[in-house]
């Protein structure tokens, strides 16, 4: 065996151990959020914060420095295959990002991510954004001082963009933004203005969560969730955490005054799921083996959610079990009414419950709000008030509670700024990929009318999920539909869809 290969066999085995890390950390984040009693948690952050930096430690190490410098020597790399090159260049753009942050930094940051999480639960029962304000103002400061020591060229906010969406930037998003919003506004506008609207009352009724519960495993199993390779459980925010192919979990969270948000909220995440625990096994135990990226993962979820789930195809198929599931409540209501009751349009302040058209504006406030945080034009303190504006500008509403506005999600409190763009870059991604399946696939609708899913499934399979994180999202759009990413396909989706159920002219 040559020395190429040995250097790959141990290179490989210090990747593993990394994502065996990895995937410890993601099981006591899954328990943490999920199950662990409130006076564990900061016992147990200070565990993340030693296994997070002990994994950190591994990947930045002089053993891992000297592997990538010597398979990147010319007359190595040559002998070193395809897969293994990719996996070599996520590591060494990992290493290099990673060497620049002190590793004392790294865990205290770790820590303070860990018991934020815990904190905001409380703050937003409680409305209570003066106590989540400290951890907040300590998490930005962090990022600003990575951002100093990672570098940017130009835009700080661009550094946090890439790491969800490589290659994306706020110039492509103002672009993409701007020109998406011009469109939806008017679109908004004359909805709104339709005599059209759909009857929604039927949809606030008291509902079991056990029969919800009930409905939405039917579901998963119909999307083809592996059950013997995940689990549904209940939390605070719905979230998917993929440890590995064979053990991929969902969380969903249950209204008993709202049918749809828990079954939707499952669907979403079911549609993170089966990406994961679809991707190739060859890709197992590597830095490789997980999505591509956030707007691309983000692309199935919404796919699933709502090209799938809130299609008037969908419900000729599985309206008759939800009548069944709860029996005597949608008797007097036709399947068409309960259609469009799903996807009324109206401008709300829940980015979660939202509908398709409006949630992108919910998306581009929280992207206005991050942009100038990291630019620096606004404070934590001024984040309530700021927010409180944006609504009332894109939306025209106006939170009356913190609960409700700026502490509704999670992501800030575990530091994932320069996520949320990831949200309407996978409703473009899953319009574009849509349109090529339709062409691809002329029985689509028939398909989901049967309730015959799985052959859409395995379509994703072999086009994106296989793949993990081996091609690039602009690798994955190009090859799937043949061109770049283009929001004109989000627009013309959502502008068939809404025209005949507003019936608009």
């Amino acid at each position: 065996m040559s020395e190429v290969q040995n250097q790959l066999i141990a290179f490989r085995e210090l990747v593993k151990k990394i994502k065996s890390y990895e995937e410890a950390v993601g099981l006591i984040y899954w328990d943490m959020r999920t199950g662990l009693p409130k006076k564990g948690v900061e016992s147990r952050s200070d565990v993340v914060g030693v296994l997070s930096t002990e994994m950190f430690k591994l990947s930045i190490s002089d053993e891992m420095g000297a592997f990538l410098q010597f398979l990147s020597e010319p007359q190595h790399w040559e002998q070193v295959d395809e897969l293994n090159r990719k996996i070599i260049l996520e590591c060494q753009k990992d290493y290099d990002r990673s060497r620049k942050i002190p590793t004392e930094k790294y865990q205290a940051y770790v820590v303070l991510t860990s018991n934020a999480e815990s904190l905001w639960e409380t703050a937003k029962s409680t409305s209570d954004y003066a106590l989540f304000q400290p951890y907040l103002e300590k998490i930005i400061a962090a990022n600003l001082e990575f951002i100093e020591l990672w570098g940017y060229k130009d835009n700080k906010y661009d550094t946090l963009l890439d790491m969800y969406e490589p290659g994306m930037t706020v110039a492509k998003l103002d672009e993409v933004f701007g020109a998406l919003r011009k469109k939806l506004v008017p679109l908004a506008a004359s909805i709104q203005a339709s005599k059209n609207q759909p009857e929604t009352a039927f949809l606030r009724q008291t509902f079991s969560k056990d029969q919800q519960r009930q409905f939405s495993l039917f579901i998963l199993n119909q999307m083809g969730y592996d059950f013997e390779a995940g689990r549904l459980d209940e939390t605070v925010h719905p979230f998917a955490t993929g440890l590995n192919p064979g053990d991929v979990r969902i969380t969903t969270r249950y209204l008993e005054d709202d049918v749809v948000s828990a079954l939707f909220g499952t669907i979403h995440e079911g549609g993170h799921a089966l990406y994961e625990q679809n991707i190739s096994a060859e890709l197992i135990g590597t830095n490789l083996c997980t999505g591509t990226s956030m707007g691309i993962h983000e692309s199935q979820s919404r796919f699933w959610e709502n090209m799938i789930g809130r299609s008037a195809s969908f419900w000729n198929r599985y309206y008759a079990d939800l009548q069944k599931t709860f029996p005597g409540q949608f008797d007097d209501v036709s399947v068409e009414a309960f259609y469009k009751a799903i996807n009324e349009v109206k401008p709300s302040l829940i980015r979660i419950e939202a509908d398709e058209l409006t949630y992108n504006l919910h998306i581009m406030i929280r992207y206005e709000i991050e942009k100038a945080l990291f630019n620096e034009t606004i404070t934590a303190a001024e984040l309530p008030q700021f927010w409180n504006e944006k609504y009332k500008e894109y939306l025209g509403v106006e939170p009356s509670t913190n609960e409700e506005g700026v502490l509704q999600d999670v992501h800030w409190s575990g530091g994932a700024f320069g996520y949320f763009p990831s949200y309407a870059l996978g409703n473009m991604y899953a319009a574009q990929m849509r349109h090529t399946m339709l062409a691809r696939m002329p029985n689509f609708e028939e398909l989901v009318e049967q309730g015959n899913l799985l052959p859409i499934k395995e379509w994703l399979v072999e086009q994106i999920y296989q793949y993990g994180k081996s091609l690039t999202p602009a690798e994955i759009i190009q090859q799937v539909t043949g061109e770049a990413l283009n929001p004109d396909y989000l627009v013309a989706y959502l502008e068939e869809k809404y025209q005949e159920i507003y019936k608009l002219v």
